[in-house]
């Protein structure tokens, strides 16, 4: 059975004074209904000259106990593809270890996980907040290597992918694993 998908665009251009949710109060009201409806809500923030889009989840933490997900630099379809499987797994028990491989959420291209640290929250899971005002759930990065197989931190990263696909830890480098000791 495939999730069945839902997301929304947000346009966080802070000169725009009509985007398309009209109150913080209609978007967490869209957020609940679709965490009712499918499990979690995946909102996804179209990319700018700012950076990448991502998306991330929200109501993974209230309804499931598991950590919040996020994904940079994924085209809108296949990051709500990659959260939505995400979210099934762990929700059904599996439990994803930061650094390890993981080759079957996408036919043929492997991800990992890393732990978002809590100063990327604001800007990376902003309408999160209106679920957890504290900002009180812990959250996962699930990184994704470029199409030649280089991850954000290799040397040989394609010039900008680093920049396309941050990793969202203190230091922008993996801090629960090794590159290329314990982890990719």
């Amino acid at each position: 059975m495939s999730p069945v998908t839902a997301e929304t665009t947000l346009d966080m251009d802070p000169s725009d004074d009509g985007g398309e949710l009209d109150s913080d109060q209609e978007l967490r009201e869209w957020i609940v209904a679709q965490a009712e409806q499918r499990g979690n809500a995946v909102v996804a923030v179209a990319p700018d000259e700012h950076g990448s889009g991502y998306a991330f989840t929200v109501c993974a933490w209230a309804m499931h106990n598991i950590p919040e997900a996020v994904v940079v630099g994924l085209p809108g379809e296949m990051a709500t593809v990659l959260l939505d499987a995400y979210v099934d797994r762990a929700a059904t028990g599996e439990r994803f270890v930061c650094g390890k491989l993981y080759d079957d959420f996408f036919d043929g291209v492997p991800v990992t996980f890393e732990k978002v640290a809590q100063a990327h929250y604001p800007e990376y899971f902003g309408s999160a907040f209106l679920v957890y005002p504290e900002g009180d759930f812990p959250a996962v990065q699930i990184i994704v290597p470029s199409t030649d197989g280089s991850w954000p931190w290799s040397p040989d990263a394609p010039e900008g992918f680093a920049d396309w696909q941050p990793v969202l830890t203190a230091s922008g480098a993996p801090e629960n694993w090794t590159p290329g000791v314990d982890g990719p």
